[in-house]
C-alpha cells in the first residue's frame, strides 16, 4: 500500500467517526426549544456528553490535517 491509499482510508474513517459524533450530539437538541420547550439558555456539558464534544473536536482537527496532507501529497 502506498501513502495515497493510507491517507484516503484514514480520511474515510475519520469522516465516518466525525459524522457519527456530530449526529450523536444533535440527538439532544430538537425543535422543542424553538417553541419554548426548554428554558435552559445555558447549561454545562458533563460526563459522556463532554467527552463526546471533545472527541468531535479531535476528530475534526485530525480530519482537517489528513485532508490537507492528502491534498499536498
Amino acid at each position: 500500500m502506498n501513502t495515497d491509499n493510507i491517507l484516503a482510508i484514514t480520511q474515510i474513517i475519520l469522516a465516518v467517526l466525525l459524522t457519527a459524533s456530530i449526529l450523536l450530539q444533535a440527538r439532544g437538541s430538537g425543535l422543542g426549544s424553538a417553541f419554548g420547550g426548554e428554558g435552559n439558555v445555558y447549561r454545562t456539558k458533563r460526563g459522556v456528553e463532554k467527552r463526546l464534544f471533545q472527541a468531535t473536536i479531535v476528530f475534526a482537527i485530525l480530519f482537517f490535517g489528513v485532508s490537507l496532507t492528502n491534498a499536498l501529497v
